[in-house]
């Protein structure tokens, strides 16, 4: 049995530190939105905010650049600081380990060396930190191949497929290769993929085929990293880019799936309008996070955690981002009643972000008001909405289902007699074969009912 501690929340509210990384200007900037937000000097407030609210959960990764300096070599100066003051406080981090950009030293994604250095960076990060058992190795791995190699807009700033295919498969192999050495430190970590969840509309008949094709694209950097077979017209893409039969098969050989939550973000830019020429345009919102959300899980059939959204408040009312709340919580409502393991709800970020309004590509200093806090540390109308969401659903959802709930460590059990035990029973179901390791479509063909 557990030992007399609090139980960890049946639900997972919250939110995230923004620390993306990517560089621009061919390579000659470096886009660190930790130093843009001023979290660096204000992380001990940061923190405290995050309590405030009545959030347990915080996204949160260090500066990938800052702390891996050199093949085998790393700076964990920030991270003991930051990671120690979260244990201290009894804050559960998601442990976002590589947030759009690599170190300098490694180049960009078309690096082939980068997957097998992100894992022994992973591996010692798993070390380092023993207690941490929730991660997000690479994050958005779909959107992270696009803007780096098709769009041109960052890193490697490349624009073609075979391109688009090296970054993909470089940085999903790095997702499962460090899910792999973390695993070896931890076998009861959990694994959240924060993976955009998309859609692309048909916008006249002539476009049907090519809203065909990049609705089935979507689903690649999932399918890889879960080892789900791709479909015919996906693999002959995959093979006419670049992608081996040795390299296909690596993924489909080396599923983890059974020990991750399938974390899908939304926004209102997540839908798109296809020409007949192929090119898209934005959308709005048409479908919304249920009927998406239940796309990827008739998928996948994994745990659903709702890993980011935000709505930029034009007018500075706060009314536009309040409304953007509260339709997303219904809509986790909405899916969760209707069957869907939904585990988790994230507004992303604790505070506004900068440059988001041109996807980080140009270097301006423009605030965008998408945080539960301003860069002054006051609270937004959101923030104060979300804050009182909490409140009022932390109690309830717990007796909508008991059997909804992660089995997460909080910080403060590390080392307890119950939590060892936990992580001896995942290691022996590894290593007694007990989890499925052969590569496996969805497992019901079928949609709901």
């Amino acid at each position: 049995m557990r030992d007399a501690h609090e139980t960890p929340p049946a639900f997972m509210f919250a939110t995230g530190i923004e620390n993306s990384s990517p560089t621009i200007d061919g390579g000659r900037v470096r886009v660190d939105e930790m130093a843009r937000c001023r979290h660096y000097e204000r992380w001990r407030e940061d923190f405290a905010l995050v309590r405030d609210l009545g959030i347990t959960f915080l996204r949160y990764g260090v500066p990938l650049h800052k702390t891996f300096v050199a093949a085998d070599r790393f700076d964990w100066s920030l991270a003991d600081q930051t990671f120690g003051a979260l244990r201290e406080i009894d804050i559960v981090p998601i442990a976002d380990l590589c947030h759009f950009g690599v170190p300098d030293w490694i180049g960009n994604f078309q690096n082939p060396d980068f997957p097998d250095l992100f894992a022994r960076y992973a591996r010692a990060f798993a070390e380092r930190f023993p207690w941490v058992q929730l991660y997000t190795p690479v994050n958005e791995m779909y959107i992270c191949a696009k803007f780096s190699a098709r769009y041109g807009w960052w890193n490697e700033q490349l624009k073609g497929e075979r391109a688009f295919v090296n970054a993909l498969k470089h940085i999903v192999k790095a997702n499962v290769l460090a899910m792999r050495a973390v695993l070896d430190v931890r076998p009861d970590a959990i694994f959240i993929q924060s993976e955009s969840s998309e859609y692309f509309h048909a916008e006249s008949p002539d476009a049907i085929k090519p809203a065909e094709i990049m609705n089935s694209e979507r689903f690649l950097s999932l399918d890889l990293n879960y080892g789900r077979r791709v479909e015919s017209e996906m693999y002959e893409y995959l093979a006419d880019n670049g992608m081996t039969r040795d390299e296909y098969h690596f993924f489909l050989d080396n599923t983890l799936k059974h020990h991750c939550i399938m974390g899908n973000d939304y926004y209102v830019t997540n839908e798109h309008r296809v020409a007949a020429d192929g090119a898209t345009r934005a959308a709005g919102e048409i479908f919304g996070y249920a009927e998406i959300t239940w796309q990827y899980y008739d998928r996948y059939r994994l745990p659903v955690m709702h890993t980011e959204t935000n709505l930029r408040d034009e007018d500075g009312s706060g009314d536009a981002s309040v409304r953007w709340l509260w339709k997303e919580w219904a809509n986790v409502l909405r899916v969760r009643n209707d069957g869907i393991p939904v585990v988790g709800f994230t507004w992303y970020s604790l505070t506004d972000q900068v440059d988001w309004d041109t996807a980080l590509r140009e270097e301006n200093n423009r605030v965008d008001p998408l945080g539960l806090y301003d860069l002054d540390r006051n609270i937004r109308p959101v923030g104060r909405a979300y804050k009182q969401l909490i409140a009022d659903w932390r109690e309830v959802l717990p007796t909508m289902s008991v059997c909804l709930k992660v089995p997460v460590v909080m910080p403060s059990e590390h080392g307890e007699p119950w939590e060892r035990r936990q992580r001896a029973r995942a290691q022996a179901r590894d290593e007694g074969g007990e989890t499925p390791t052969a590569p496996a479509n969805a497992e019901t063909e079928g949609g709901r009912g």
